[in-house]
């Protein structure tokens, strides 16, 4: 089938719409083009089936195509900031990494190196997970290309700063503790945003603090407001590079059941994408959407959610682009 596709500012964009249904055709990001049909790309979308790493309800390995299913819907305006990504810089779908399901360790590796190849020219990386052990690798190739420790926001309910799981130090529990310890992470700028449930102890907020982490609550977000929250995070920031990272279970179950480790009380999808939203201007250099499992998901629900925070992360990344000459995040040192 003749792939009739959407062009605007000198790039391939997605399959038109008006043309060929939306359910027809392979399922890329948005129905973007493949990274081996552009010559360069300013903004790829890779997706990382790997859930080795959970400790409750396995299935996230799928999440990646499920999001990409999920979003055929997506258009190439985003009239909540104004701006047609797909026409300002050139967007493409990477396709999946082959990682190893059987051994974390190699998994990690070949994340943190296809993370490295990917960006090599100066792309920036939007990641679909797969559980949130893969945040670490990412973390270490943004960290790199930055040429110093980076800023980050963690959407989650959970914490995910805890030391061992069983004995084991990489898992979906524990990516930031290990990015602190690493110096990856600009301590003076990483907060988690949404967090809410029961603790192991007092302990995993005490080691948060020590840790640098400031923490903004799913309640904090429903008394405080989404404008005052964005300000607190904003100031924090400052114009550090910076990586955000969307745990999709830092949403209500009501707003996203398909994932591995549900709590109640999770902030909504409207919340969730208008404090993204807020981010605008900042130098967002990666970003990655974990934890969708759709053996859990119910009526795309999940998947539609985590379609648009990838979107609008994607947005927010083309926003600050020049078009046609993509902003360098490698230092010389």
């Amino acid at each position: 089938m003749e792939e009739l596709r959407v062009t605007g500012g000198g790039h391939l964009g997605p399959i038109d719409s008006s043309r060929i249904p939306r359910y027809a055709g392979a399922a890329t990001f948005a129905r973007l083009p493949r990274l081996d049909q552009v010559d360069r790309t300013d903004i790829a979308v890779v997706g990382v089936p790997f859930d080795s790493g959970v400790s409750y309800r396995p299935g996230a390995r799928f999440g990646g195509n499920h999001i990409r299913e999920a979003s055929r819907l997506l258009r190439p305006y985003n009239p909540a900031l104004d701006v047609s990504p797909f026409e300002r810089v050139q967007v493409a779908d990477a396709g999946d990494m082959a990682v190893n399901p059987f051994n974390i360790n190699e998994a990690i590796e070949t994340v943190q190196q296809n993370a490295l190849d990917l960006t090599a020219d100066g792309a920036r990386l939007v990641t679909l997970g797969g559980d949130h052990t893969i945040a670490l690798p990412l973390l270490r190739a943004a960290a790199e290309r930055a040429g110093s420790p980076v800023a980050m926001l963690h959407f989650d309910a959970h914490l995910d700063t805890w030391d061992t799981y069983f004995g084991a130090e990489y898992t979906h529990g524990t990516p930031f503790r290990r990015a602190v310890e690493e110096g990856i992470l600009d301590t003076e700028a990483i907060s988690h945003v949404g967090t809410r449930g029961p603790l192991y102890g007092v302990r995993d907020l005490e080691d948060d603090r020590r840790f640098g982490f400031g923490i903004v609550t799913s309640s904090d977000v429903y008394r405080q407001g989404v404008d005052e929250i964005v300000d607190k995070l904003r100031t924090r920031i400052g114009t550090r590079p910076l990586y955000v990272s969307v745990d999709i279970d830092v949403l209500d179950p009501a707003h996203a059941p398909g994932t591995g480790t549900p709590e109640a009380g999770g902030i909504t999808s409207r919340e969730l994408l208008e404090i993204l939203r807020g981010l605008r201007g900042l130098n967002l250099v990666g970003a990655d959407v974990v934890e969708v499992a759709p053996a859990y998901d119910h009526a795309e629900i999940t998947g539609v959610a985590a379609s648009h925070v990838a979107y609008d992360l994607v947005t927010l990344m083309a926003d600050t682009l020049t078009p046609d000459t993509p902003t360098p995040i490698v230092e010389e040192h």
